[in-house]
């Protein structure tokens, strides 16, 4: 309780000194994202505004970035007059494009000009609600601003070799907004029930966690079903003109890939404080966070076990299309305290771990990313959990050189077809990453990886194709193929990074996919079409298949894993709910 009690002191210190505007963010599962994406690499020009491997994104930088793309800013320099380069690519962008762009500027509207983010409705209801086409309710006064929004997923599906209905049902409420240039403020609120498909049900049994969500209940009398609350908020400060504190409750993710091997939003939201420093060439993050270590259920009510995580990553633009990174992390166990020591903001952990004699495992990391011709964009993750280099290049496969490996690219408006983008990613971790000589300071959360979600001990390839042929049509094809080492009953071959690598099988000529072989194909074929603003109707068909020894030493696992399943999906300012496993 020592970490909130400090989060909330320096939360009412900062409202006394701050004095610089401030944004919410643009949540995860947005088509902004992807809008972001293609502007960046088209430009051949990182943006000046944020790093967009750092995630989330602010709402005001991302309109800010928008406008010195966008054409219409070009003749109005006065708009971006903070911009350095307000001309960037005004030509080369599709009439597709211009109107994600505008959309874009409409769904962040509090930071962009009202000529072009406000598009009222014909008929607002009861003169109130829809006044703007973009949000429910809002209010856009001097020194106030706030947006309220609904939240809602209806999903209807049915799967092959199984009688009951899939089904997802959602509905919630969405909150944003500023007070006076100097705090922005969010916060969700949904209720959920869901039926998944047999292999998720089978992962969230063996587990005890719903990805991406905390505590949950399983439906009484309904098979495969879970009821859960989800909710996220923060506020935030501008300390000076190029430092932002945030303090909140929510989801981070490092990188500029499908997957991360850093940190993702594969697991459950958790308390975090995080500064964001931007100057220069330099971006730099730091987050602070307090998490839930694995337990079991269905023990009845009790206070759950804590851990810490301390995180900081460095970017620097080397040059106008090429960006390089640091990363460095610990998750480390005290008697439901924090160690204060970790918050200092540039020190390197391990000199910490030494000073204090600690056990904490530190993970380092480097990135980088490049935008190559306009047209390209190739980015990396590599990372160290553990590192002796005797062992490491003696190639006798030692269990503690642990570390991780991604390589991908981006290649949009392929074959010179407009909004035609394709991507295409490589994961490789080896066996026993991301654990710990205990099961508490594993590189985990509320029973769930921090990363990737997987754990370790795999190969993963990725391919995806995005296309947008007209306005409000949005296609994309998904395929994920991977092979993995599990465990035999009562043994430990690396993959599952709950486990405490102590009771590891061999010191040496441990390799990637050792154990029970495991291979999954995971391919997805989705619809969407915007019917009108965030709001879409998905139409999506998936497969799934597994294979190797798994499938004969599990016949019955393997045969549920083996799987065709059809949905249809109404959603509203949400996005999708991915089976991406």
């Amino acid at each position: 309780m020592a970490f909130l009690r400090w989060g909330i002191t320096l939360f009412a210190l900062l409202l006394t000194v701050t004095a610089f505007g401030q944004s919410t963010d643009i949540p995860f599962g947005s088509k902004d994202y992807p809008v972001l994406d293609r502007l960046e690499i088209k430009s051949g020009l990182f943006p000046e505004q944020f790093s967009s491997g750092i995630k989330p994104i602010s709402r005001r930088a991302a309109v800010a970035y928008a406008l010195a793309v966008d054409s219409l800013a070009a003749k109005d320099p006065s708009i971006i007059s903070s911009v350095e380069h307000p001309y960037w690519v005004t030509t080369g962008l599709s009439e597709i494009d211009r109107y994600n762009l505008r959309k874009l500027l409409a769904d962040n509207g509090e930071w962009a000009p009202d000529s072009l983010s406000f598009e009222p409705s014909r008929v607002p209801w009861v003169k109130t609600f829809y006044k703007n086409k973009t949000n429910l309710y809002e209010v856009n006064v001097p020194d106030f601003y706030l947006a309220v929004n609904p939240l809602l997923l209806l999903q209807i599906g049915k799967e092959s070799n199984n009688d009951e209905a899939l089904y997802i049902n959602t509905r919630g409420l969405e909150v944003r907004g500023r007070i006076a240039d100097k705090v922005g403020f969010y916060a969700m609120l949904s209720e959920n029930q869901e039926r998944p498909p047999f292999f998720m049900q089978d992962r969230i049994d063996k587990w005890q966690a719903v990805p991406g969500i905390g505590y949950y209940k399983n439906i009484k009398n309904r098979s495969g079903g879970y009821d859960y609350f989800n909710a996220a908020g923060y506020v935030s400060f501008g300390v000076t003109k190029y430092i932002d504190v945030q303090f909140g409750y929510g989801n981070n993710f490092i990188g500029d890939g499908y997957r991360s091997l850093l940190l993702s939003t594969n697991a459950a939201n958790y308390l975090y404080l995080k500064l964001h420093t931007r100057i220069w060439k330099l971006d730099y993050e730091n987050i602070f966070a307090e998490l839930i270590s694995q337990y079991p259920r269905g023990e009845g009510d009790f206070l759950r076990p804590k851990k810490y995580m301390a995180m900081h990553h460095l970017g620097v633009n080397l040059t106008r299309w090429l960006n390089v990174g640091a990363f460095e992390s610990v998750v480390f166990s005290r008697k439901d305290h924090f160690e204060f020591q970790y918050l200092n903001p540039i020190i390197f952990y391990r000199a910490i771990e030494q000073m204090v004699g600690s056990p904490d495992k530190v993970i380092v990391g480097l990135d980088a990313k490049a935008n190559v011709a306009h047209h390209f964009q190739f980015y990396s993750q590599f990372f160290l959990n553990e590192l002796k280099v005797k062992e490491f290049f003696g190639n006798r496969g030692w269990w503690g050189n642990k570390w991780g490996l991604q390589l991908g690219g981006k290649y949009v408006d392929a074959f010179n077809v407009p909004n035609l983008d394709l991507q295409g990613e490589v994961n490789v971790v080896r066996p026993y990453t991301y654990t710990h000589g205990d099961s508490v300071a594993n590189y985990t959360h509320y029973n769930q990886p921090l990363a990737h979600p997987w754990g370790a001990n795999f190969a993963e390839f990725i391919g995806i194709v995005r296309y947008q042929p007209v306005k409000k049509l949005y296609l994309e094809a998904r395929g994920i193929y991977g092979d993995q080492g599990l465990d035999y009953p009562g043994t430990n071959y690396g993959s599952n990074i709950f486990m405490d690598y102590k009771t590891r099988e061999k010191e040496y000529g441990n390799t990637i996919g050792q154990g029970l072989k495991s291979r999954t194909l995971n391919v997805l074929l989705l619809a969407s079409y915007e019917v009108r603003d965030n709001l879409f109707v998905d139409l999506s068909f998936q497969t799934r298949k597994t294979g190797g020894a798994y499938k004969t030493y599990y016949p019955e696992e393997g045969k549920r894993s083996e799987t065709n399943f059809f949905s249809a999906a109404l959603r509203w300012n949400l996005g999708r709910r991915i089976y991406d496993y």
